[in-house]
């Protein structure tokens, strides 16, 4: 049996998303709240992504690595939003490794099984939530949800294309991606020891492939794609008023 917790990156202060404002044609304006608090249809994006991860099955923990000024802030807001799993709050840190790594720190021993989460993607579906961890219990060290590039993908340097990538074996990666603990903190021992201070780390299975260690990819969901710039929070709303079409608001 997994003992899985799923931790969830959310102390990054979205200076894309600005004020989420989509209709301004200047550079975005200063955030008013850090982004995982920002609302998406009157809910903080923090809320709607812990309210999925705590709904899938096999989940036992959610861990939110917040803001370390809001702290206290996010875990009143979380108190009644994660049916299904125990939560803990802890402070996150000024880049995204720190803060998987502070979240890191606060899991139980017992813990087995690690996803990892970003706020950013506040409407991941509890499915594709089950679907790493099925991946997970079938063997595999490091699972990433994927789906196909539609764009053509060109290389460029100082303004110019210098190639044209194929796409036919391209993937735009998404989470949560899912690891066995020991390999994902093993991968975050060598990110410390080797590569502080350099280029930034997108994703936690980045830091995985450079062990070595074979990551499976499963399907990806439309749905759980990253806000990220203001134009985004209207499709995710329109996302949520469709859902609640499907369902007739439950």
């Amino acid at each position: 049996m997994l003992s899985v917790a799923a931790i969830v990156a959310a102390a990054g202060h979205g200076e894309r998303l600005g004020d989420g404002d989509p209709t301004a044609s200047t550079a975005p304006r200063a955030p008013t709240a850090p982004k995982a608090l920002r609302d998406l249809a009157g809910v903080p994006m923090v809320v709607h992504a812990v309210r999925a991860l705590a709904a899938a099955r096999g989940v036992d923990l959610v861990v939110v690595a917040a803001p370390p000024d809001r702290v206290e802030d996010t875990r009143t807001l979380l108190r009644d939003q994660h049916e299904g799993a125990d939560l803990e709050v802890v402070a996150g840190g000024a880049t995204r490794p720190e803060s998987v790594r502070a979240a890191l720190a606060a899991l139980p021993q017992a813990t087995t099984t690690v996803l990892v989460h970003d706020a950013a993607r506040p409407l991941a579906p509890v499915d594709l939530v089950e679907a790493v961890v099925a991946a997970l219990a079938d063997g595999a060290d490091a699972v990433v949800p994927g789906v196909p590039v539609v764009d053509t993908v060109k290389a460029v340097a100082d303004g110019v294309v210098t190639a044209t990538l194929d796409r036919s074996g391209l993937c735009a990666v998404q989470t949560p991606q899912g690891f066995r603990r020991e390999v994902l903190e093993r991968a975050h021992d060598a990110h410390d020891a080797h590569d502080r201070g350099g280029p930034d780390v997108t994703d936690d299975a980045g830091l995985v492939e450079r062990l070595g260690v074979r990551v499976v990819v499963v399907p990806g969901h439309a749905e759980a794609f990253k806000v990220t710039r203001p134009l985004d929070l209207l499709l995710a709303a329109a996302v949520l008023a469709g859902r609640e079409v499907v369902t007739g608001g439950r």
